[in-house]
């Protein structure tokens, strides 16, 4: 059986080491694993270059609780479902949620002290 050859025309020059990695990949990987990876990797990087890359977990938890005061921790917490809420609106996974609560608990307790 003769094997499938490829030509792609790419926007660079690819060194010999990026050569073999690319030859090492297409031999070894199924196809439909290399074009979900393509397409995983081409979202990622249009997301970069517009400026929509949505950051990691542990920078989004920073955002929501940085400034938050003891009082405000709180008033979070009594009102949770309204946060729950809130949170899923903008896309937050519930380990993250569970994450920001954790994290006002903690701040709500400071000031008790």
């Amino acid at each position: 059986m003769q094997k499938p050859i490829i030509e792609l025309q790419i926007s660079q020059q690819p060194t010999e080491s990026e050569l073999k990695k690319l030859r090492e990949y297409l031999k070894e990987m199924p196809l439909d694993d290399i074009l979900s990876g393509l397409k995983f990797a081409k979202n990622r990087w249009s997301a970069k270059d517009a400026g929509t890359l949505k950051v990691g977990r542990k920078s989004i938890i920073q955002k929501e609780v940085h400034s938050v005061t003891s009082e405000q921790a709180q008033w979070r917490l009594k009102n949770w479902k309204m946060m729950i809420a809130n949170y899923r609106r903008r896309g937050y996974s519930y380990p993250t949620i569970s994450r920001i609560k954790k994290i006002l608990i903690q701040k709500s307790k400071k000031k008790m002290k």
